[in-house]
Protein backbone atom coordinates (compact mmCIF):
# COMPACT_ATOMS: atom_id res chain seq x y z
CA UNK A 1 0.00 0.00 0.00
CA UNK A 2 1.71 3.14 -1.10
CA UNK A 3 2.16 6.27 0.75
CA UNK A 4 -0.67 8.29 -1.07
CA UNK A 5 -3.31 5.54 -0.53
CA UNK A 6 -2.70 5.49 3.07
CA UNK A 7 -3.16 9.30 3.17
CA UNK A 8 -5.87 9.02 1.24
CA UNK A 9 -7.52 6.56 3.76
CA UNK A 10 -6.58 8.31 6.76
CA UNK A 11 -8.24 11.36 4.99
CA UNK A 12 -11.56 9.48 4.67
CA UNK A 13 -11.02 8.35 8.32
CA UNK A 14 -10.68 4.68 7.01
CA UNK A 15 -8.19 3.71 9.18
CA UNK A 16 -6.44 5.90 12.40
CA UNK A 17 -3.15 7.02 12.33
CA UNK A 18 -1.03 5.93 15.12
CA UNK A 19 -0.29 9.63 16.21
CA UNK A 20 0.12 9.26 20.06
CA UNK A 21 1.85 5.93 19.81
CA UNK A 22 4.82 7.86 18.03
CA UNK A 23 5.98 11.12 20.18
CA UNK A 24 9.74 10.55 19.24
CA UNK A 25 9.25 11.52 15.80
CA UNK A 26 7.08 14.75 16.14
CA UNK A 27 9.43 15.46 19.63
CA UNK A 28 12.46 15.12 17.13
CA UNK A 29 11.12 17.43 13.99
CA UNK A 30 9.43 20.19 16.82
CA UNK A 31 13.25 20.04 18.41
CA UNK A 32 14.81 20.68 14.97
CA UNK A 33 12.29 23.67 14.11
CA UNK A 34 12.65 25.16 17.28
CA UNK A 35 16.74 24.75 17.04
CA UNK A 36 16.31 26.39 13.53
CA UNK A 37 14.01 29.46 14.63
CA UNK A 38 16.40 30.08 17.90
CA UNK A 39 19.47 30.45 15.75
CA UNK A 40 17.64 32.67 13.17
CA UNK A 41 16.79 34.44 16.25
CA UNK A 42 20.43 34.81 17.95
CA UNK A 43 21.79 35.04 14.63
CA UNK A 44 19.44 37.11 12.41
CA UNK A 45 17.24 38.82 14.78
CA UNK A 46 14.34 40.30 14.59
CA UNK A 47 13.82 43.13 11.45
CA UNK A 48 11.70 45.76 13.97
CA UNK A 49 9.81 48.41 12.15
CA UNK A 50 10.15 52.13 12.39
CA UNK A 51 7.26 51.66 15.22
CA UNK A 52 9.46 50.04 17.60
CA UNK A 53 13.09 51.17 17.41
CA UNK A 54 11.68 54.67 15.99
CA UNK A 55 12.54 56.88 12.84
CA UNK A 56 11.40 58.62 9.36
CA UNK A 57 9.04 57.67 7.45
CA UNK A 58 8.32 59.11 3.18
CA UNK A 59 5.88 58.50 1.29
CA UNK A 60 5.85 59.41 -2.37
CA UNK A 61 4.13 58.38 -5.59
CA UNK A 62 6.86 57.80 -8.31
CA UNK A 63 5.35 55.25 -10.55
CA UNK A 64 8.08 55.18 -13.34
CA UNK A 65 11.06 54.43 -10.53
CA UNK A 66 12.68 51.49 -10.17
CA UNK A 67 13.70 50.18 -6.22
CA UNK A 68 17.36 50.83 -6.59
CA UNK A 69 16.42 54.57 -7.87
CA UNK A 70 14.26 55.16 -4.91
CA UNK A 71 17.00 53.85 -2.56
CA UNK A 72 19.52 55.90 -4.15
CA UNK A 73 17.65 59.56 -4.17
CA UNK A 74 16.50 58.85 -0.42
CA UNK A 75 20.38 58.11 0.63
CA UNK A 76 21.59 60.84 -1.45
CA UNK A 77 19.72 62.90 0.91
CA UNK A 78 21.71 62.09 3.80
CA UNK A 79 19.31 58.90 4.62
CA UNK A 80 21.67 55.73 6.01
CA UNK A 81 19.48 52.79 6.79
CA UNK A 82 17.10 53.67 4.15
CA UNK A 83 14.10 50.72 3.59
CA UNK A 84 11.81 50.90 0.47
CA UNK A 85 8.52 49.43 0.00
CA UNK A 86 5.85 49.52 -2.23
CA UNK A 87 2.15 49.74 -1.43
CA UNK A 88 0.08 50.48 -4.04
CA UNK A 89 0.71 52.98 -6.24
CA UNK A 90 3.26 54.76 -3.48
CA UNK A 91 6.29 54.18 -2.29
CA UNK A 92 7.20 53.89 1.63
CA UNK A 93 10.90 54.36 2.49
CA UNK A 94 11.59 53.72 5.91
CA UNK A 95 15.26 55.67 7.73
CA UNK A 96 16.66 56.49 11.25
CA UNK A 97 15.43 59.28 13.01
CA UNK A 98 16.42 62.49 10.81
CA UNK A 99 16.34 65.99 12.33
CA UNK A 100 13.87 68.62 10.56
CA UNK A 101 17.24 70.16 8.04
CA UNK A 102 17.64 66.47 7.11
CA UNK A 103 14.30 65.38 6.37
CA UNK A 104 14.05 68.80 4.08
CA UNK A 105 17.72 67.61 2.36
CA UNK A 106 15.62 64.05 1.43
CA UNK A 107 12.99 66.17 0.17
CA UNK A 108 14.83 68.08 -1.97
CA UNK A 109 17.14 64.89 -3.28
CA UNK A 110 13.86 63.05 -3.78
CA UNK A 111 12.33 66.23 -6.31
CA UNK A 112 15.55 66.09 -8.09
CA UNK A 113 15.93 62.78 -8.93
CA UNK A 114 12.96 61.66 -9.40
CA UNK A 115 10.90 64.54 -10.10
CA UNK A 116 8.93 64.38 -6.98
CA UNK A 117 7.75 67.87 -6.01
CA UNK A 118 9.06 68.34 -2.41
CA UNK A 119 5.51 69.04 -1.41
CA UNK A 120 4.03 65.71 -2.34
CA UNK A 121 6.63 64.02 -0.07
CA UNK A 122 4.80 63.12 2.85
CA UNK A 123 7.18 62.35 6.22
CA UNK A 124 6.27 60.86 9.35
CA UNK A 125 8.68 60.86 12.26
CA UNK A 126 8.58 58.44 14.88
CA UNK A 127 9.92 58.70 18.13
CA UNK A 128 11.77 55.40 19.94
CA UNK A 129 9.65 56.25 22.97
CA UNK A 130 6.69 55.21 21.12
CA UNK A 131 7.94 52.21 19.69
CA UNK A 132 8.99 50.90 23.75
CA UNK A 133 5.62 51.86 24.52
CA UNK A 134 4.05 49.15 21.62
CA UNK A 135 6.22 46.65 22.87
CA UNK A 136 5.49 46.81 26.49
CA UNK A 137 2.05 46.49 25.46
CA UNK A 138 2.32 43.97 23.29
CA UNK A 139 3.85 42.01 26.35
CA UNK A 140 1.29 43.00 28.50
CA UNK A 141 -1.37 41.91 26.13
CA UNK A 142 0.52 38.21 25.72
CA UNK A 143 0.74 37.59 29.34
CA UNK A 144 -3.25 38.44 29.66
CA UNK A 145 -3.67 36.23 26.85
CA UNK A 146 -1.80 33.20 28.83
CA UNK A 147 -3.37 33.73 31.91
CA UNK A 148 -6.79 33.95 30.57
CA UNK A 149 -5.69 30.43 28.59
CA UNK A 150 -4.60 28.74 31.36
CA UNK A 151 -7.44 29.37 33.53
CA UNK A 152 -10.16 28.95 31.29
CA UNK A 153 -8.41 25.12 30.06
CA UNK A 154 -8.22 24.25 34.15
CA UNK A 155 -11.69 25.33 35.16
CA UNK A 156 -13.20 23.37 32.10
CA UNK A 157 -10.70 20.30 31.59
CA UNK A 158 -7.72 19.86 33.71
CA UNK A 159 -4.37 21.61 34.68
CA UNK A 160 -2.64 19.07 32.50
CA UNK A 161 -4.63 20.00 29.34
CA UNK A 162 -3.54 23.60 29.79
CA UNK A 163 -0.08 23.44 30.39
CA UNK A 164 0.49 20.96 27.03
CA UNK A 165 -1.98 24.09 25.48
CA UNK A 166 0.40 26.49 26.81
CA UNK A 167 3.49 24.46 25.61
CA UNK A 168 1.83 24.00 21.72
CA UNK A 169 1.70 27.91 22.24
CA UNK A 170 5.07 28.61 23.16
CA UNK A 171 6.08 26.07 20.17
CA UNK A 172 4.09 28.03 17.79
CA UNK A 173 5.28 31.58 18.41
CA UNK A 174 9.17 30.29 18.80
CA UNK A 175 8.23 29.14 15.29
CA UNK A 176 6.77 31.95 13.81
CA UNK A 177 9.30 34.67 15.13
CA UNK A 178 12.36 32.39 13.64
CA UNK A 179 10.62 32.44 9.80
CA UNK A 180 10.46 36.03 10.63
CA UNK A 181 14.19 36.13 11.63
CA UNK A 182 15.38 34.24 8.53
CA UNK A 183 13.22 36.12 6.39
CA UNK A 184 13.87 39.42 7.04
CA UNK A 185 10.60 40.83 6.90
CA UNK A 186 9.53 43.48 9.22
CA UNK A 187 7.96 43.23 12.73
CA UNK A 188 5.11 45.39 12.71
CA UNK A 189 2.06 45.71 14.92
CA UNK A 190 0.14 44.36 12.38
CA UNK A 191 2.80 41.69 12.73
CA UNK A 192 1.80 41.60 16.77
CA UNK A 193 -1.77 41.43 15.59
CA UNK A 194 -0.95 38.40 13.50
CA UNK A 195 0.55 36.56 16.30
CA UNK A 196 -2.38 37.43 19.24
CA UNK A 197 -5.07 35.95 16.01
CA UNK A 198 -2.72 32.40 15.78
CA UNK A 199 -2.25 31.95 19.39
CA UNK A 200 -6.32 31.84 19.35
CA UNK A 201 -6.53 29.52 16.54
CA UNK A 202 -3.90 27.18 17.94
CA UNK A 203 -5.88 27.08 21.28
CA UNK A 204 -9.44 26.58 19.22
CA UNK A 205 -7.44 23.43 17.92
CA UNK A 206 -6.32 22.25 20.75
CA UNK A 207 -9.92 23.11 22.86
CA UNK A 208 -11.42 20.35 19.98
CA UNK A 209 -9.11 17.68 19.95
CA UNK A 210 -8.77 17.76 23.90
CA UNK A 211 -13.12 18.35 24.19
CA UNK A 212 -12.81 14.38 22.07
CA UNK A 213 -10.65 13.02 24.62
CA UNK A 214 -12.23 14.33 27.49
CA UNK A 215 -15.65 12.63 26.18
CA UNK A 216 -13.76 9.08 25.23
CA UNK A 217 -11.59 8.42 28.02
CA UNK A 218 -14.24 9.69 30.92
CA UNK A 219 -15.96 5.86 30.96
CA UNK A 220 -12.25 4.09 30.85
CA UNK A 221 -12.23 2.27 34.58
CA UNK A 222 -10.44 -0.96 36.18
CA UNK A 223 -12.05 -3.23 33.91
CA UNK A 224 -11.38 -1.30 30.92
CA UNK A 225 -9.97 -3.24 27.94
CA UNK A 226 -8.48 -0.03 26.31
CA UNK A 227 -5.98 2.35 27.54
CA UNK A 228 -5.96 6.05 27.57
CA UNK A 229 -3.30 6.33 25.43
CA UNK A 230 -5.69 3.87 22.75
CA UNK A 231 -8.51 6.09 23.79
CA UNK A 232 -6.99 9.45 23.52
CA UNK A 233 -5.60 8.09 19.76
CA UNK A 234 -8.51 7.58 18.29
CA UNK A 235 -10.51 10.87 19.31
CA UNK A 236 -7.92 12.56 17.78
CA UNK A 237 -8.32 10.14 14.36
CA UNK A 238 -11.76 11.15 14.89
CA UNK A 239 -11.11 14.73 15.02
CA UNK A 240 -8.28 14.91 12.58
CA UNK A 241 -9.93 15.30 9.02
CA UNK A 242 -12.35 18.12 10.32
CA UNK A 243 -8.46 19.52 11.48
CA UNK A 244 -7.23 19.28 8.51
CA UNK A 245 -10.21 20.38 6.56
CA UNK A 246 -10.53 23.57 8.82
CA UNK A 247 -6.97 24.51 8.82
CA UNK A 248 -6.96 24.21 4.59
CA UNK A 249 -10.09 26.50 4.44
CA UNK A 250 -8.36 28.67 6.75
CA UNK A 251 -4.70 29.13 5.30
CA UNK A 252 -5.98 29.26 1.40
CA UNK A 253 -7.27 32.79 1.28
CA UNK A 254 -4.03 33.95 3.76
CA UNK A 255 -1.55 32.06 1.63
CA UNK A 256 -3.27 34.14 -1.65
CA UNK A 257 -2.99 37.73 0.74
CA UNK A 258 0.79 36.69 1.15
CA UNK A 259 1.91 35.34 -2.27
CA UNK A 260 -0.76 36.72 -4.74
CA UNK A 261 -1.38 39.97 -3.00
CA UNK A 262 1.97 41.23 -2.14
CA UNK A 263 3.28 40.42 -6.21
CA UNK A 264 0.70 40.98 -8.39
CA UNK A 265 -1.29 43.78 -6.50
CA UNK A 266 1.66 45.27 -4.14
CA UNK A 267 -0.46 44.91 -1.06
CA UNK A 268 3.22 45.27 0.54
CA UNK A 269 1.25 46.29 4.19
CA UNK A 270 -0.16 43.13 4.42
CA UNK A 271 2.33 41.05 3.65
CA UNK A 272 3.36 41.37 7.67
CA UNK A 273 0.37 40.10 8.65
CA UNK A 274 -0.02 37.66 6.40
CA UNK A 275 3.19 36.08 6.83
CA UNK A 276 2.23 35.61 10.66
CA UNK A 277 -1.42 33.90 10.09
CA UNK A 278 0.21 31.86 7.20
CA UNK A 279 3.01 30.69 9.47
CA UNK A 280 1.30 30.41 12.24
CA UNK A 281 -1.98 28.46 11.23
CA UNK A 282 0.22 25.54 9.62
CA UNK A 283 2.24 25.73 12.87
CA UNK A 284 -0.67 25.66 14.99
CA UNK A 285 -2.68 22.53 13.60
CA UNK A 286 0.90 20.51 13.76
CA UNK A 287 1.16 21.42 17.21
CA UNK A 288 -2.12 20.96 18.58
CA UNK A 289 -2.45 17.03 16.87
CA UNK A 290 1.15 16.22 17.30
CA UNK A 291 2.55 18.15 20.18
CA UNK A 292 -0.46 18.95 22.88
CA UNK A 293 -1.59 15.35 22.55
CA UNK A 294 1.00 13.36 23.21
CA UNK A 295 2.40 15.57 25.77
CA UNK A 296 -1.02 15.07 27.49
CA UNK A 297 -1.23 11.64 27.03
CA UNK A 298 2.56 10.82 28.90
CA UNK A 299 1.16 13.37 31.74
CA UNK A 300 -2.10 11.32 31.99
CA UNK A 301 -0.25 7.52 31.55
CA UNK A 302 1.31 8.82 34.93
CA UNK A 303 -1.72 8.95 37.18
CA UNK A 304 -2.30 5.71 39.32
CA UNK A 305 -5.76 5.30 37.67
CA UNK A 306 -4.40 5.30 33.59
CA UNK A 307 -1.04 3.17 34.99
CA UNK A 308 -3.87 0.29 37.11
CA UNK A 309 -5.59 0.18 33.83
CA UNK A 310 -2.71 -0.56 31.55
CA UNK A 311 -1.15 -3.10 34.06
CA UNK A 312 -4.87 -4.68 34.32
CA UNK A 313 -4.57 -5.13 30.44
CA UNK A 314 -0.97 -6.16 30.13
CA UNK A 315 -1.61 -8.93 33.09
CA UNK A 316 -4.73 -9.65 31.45
CA UNK A 317 -3.05 -10.69 27.82
CA UNK A 318 -0.55 -12.59 29.85
CA UNK A 319 -2.83 -14.88 31.20
CA UNK A 320 -4.22 -15.39 27.60
CA UNK A 321 -1.08 -16.23 26.53
CA UNK A 322 -0.65 -18.84 29.74
CA UNK A 323 -3.74 -20.52 28.73
CA UNK A 324 -2.83 -20.84 24.47
CA UNK A 325 0.25 -22.43 25.75
CA UNK A 326 -1.54 -25.08 28.15
CA UNK A 327 -3.66 -25.53 25.64
CA UNK A 328 -0.57 -26.50 23.17
CA UNK A 329 0.64 -28.27 25.62
CA UNK A 330 -2.56 -30.94 26.17
CA UNK A 331 -3.35 -31.50 22.75
CA UNK A 332 0.24 -32.45 21.78
CA UNK A 333 0.46 -34.56 24.76
CA UNK A 334 -2.03 -36.81 22.75
CA UNK A 335 0.10 -37.48 20.24
CA UNK A 336 1.36 -41.66 19.40
CA UNK A 337 4.19 -42.77 21.27
CA UNK A 338 3.29 -40.07 24.08
CA UNK A 339 4.86 -41.01 27.49
CA UNK A 340 2.19 -42.65 30.15
CA UNK A 341 0.39 -40.12 32.77
CA UNK A 342 1.93 -40.10 36.22
CA UNK A 343 -1.09 -42.63 36.92
CA UNK A 344 0.09 -45.35 34.25
CA UNK A 345 -2.46 -44.94 31.76
CA UNK A 346 -1.38 -44.07 28.44
CA UNK A 347 -3.04 -41.18 26.47
CA UNK A 348 -4.72 -42.62 23.04
CA UNK A 349 -5.93 -45.95 23.93
CA UNK A 350 -9.25 -44.44 26.01
CA UNK A 351 -8.23 -45.62 29.41
CA UNK A 352 -7.00 -42.52 29.97
CA UNK A 353 -8.65 -39.64 31.45
CA UNK A 354 -11.47 -37.74 30.19
CA UNK A 355 -9.52 -35.72 27.64
CA UNK A 356 -8.27 -38.87 26.00
CA UNK A 357 -11.36 -39.18 23.50
CA UNK A 358 -10.27 -35.47 21.65
CA UNK A 359 -7.06 -36.56 21.96
CA UNK A 360 -7.51 -39.91 20.28
CA UNK A 361 -9.53 -38.32 17.26
CA UNK A 362 -7.01 -35.56 17.04
CA UNK A 363 -4.37 -38.02 16.36
CA UNK A 364 -6.41 -40.81 14.07
CA UNK A 365 -6.58 -40.26 10.36
CA UNK A 366 -9.51 -40.84 8.70
CA UNK A 367 -9.34 -42.77 5.11
CA UNK A 368 -12.32 -42.53 2.62
CA UNK A 369 -12.50 -46.09 1.09
CA UNK A 370 -13.95 -45.90 -2.73
CA UNK A 371 -15.40 -48.94 -4.07
CA UNK A 372 -13.75 -50.06 -7.69
CA UNK A 373 -15.29 -52.28 -10.16
CA UNK A 374 -18.71 -53.73 -11.10
CA UNK A 375 -21.41 -53.10 -8.23
CA UNK A 376 -22.51 -56.74 -7.08
CA UNK A 377 -26.42 -56.29 -6.25
CA UNK A 378 -29.11 -59.46 -6.22
CA UNK A 379 -31.97 -59.14 -9.27
CA UNK A 380 -35.46 -57.45 -8.17
CA UNK A 381 -36.85 -59.42 -10.83
CA UNK A 382 -39.85 -58.15 -12.99
CA UNK A 383 -42.80 -56.14 -11.43
CA UNK A 384 -45.06 -59.25 -11.53
CA UNK A 385 -42.39 -61.70 -10.21
CA UNK A 386 -42.70 -58.86 -6.78
CA UNK A 387 -46.29 -59.14 -6.93
CA UNK A 388 -46.20 -62.65 -6.14
CA UNK A 389 -46.81 -63.68 -9.81
CA UNK A 390 -44.97 -66.28 -11.88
Amino acid sequence: MGLRTVTSRIYRGEISADIVGRPKIWYTISGLLLALSIAGLLVQGLNFGVEFKGGSVFTFKAPSASIEQVRTAVTDGGAHQAIVQKAGEDWRVTTESMSSPHVTDVKSSVEKELRVPADKVSTQVVGASWGGEIQKKAWQALLVFMILIIAYLSVAFEWRMAVAAVVALVHDLVITAGVYAWSGFEVTPATLLGFLTILGYSLYDAVVVFDMIKEVTKPLGPTSKTTYSEAANQALSSTLVRSLNTSLVAILPVGAILFIGTTLFGAGTLKDLSLALFVGMIVGTYSSICVATPLLVQFKEREPKYRQIRENIARRERNAQKQVATTKVKAGAGAPGSPPDDDGSVDGDGSGDAEAPQDVRSSVTVRKVVQTGTRQQPKRGSRQQRRGGK
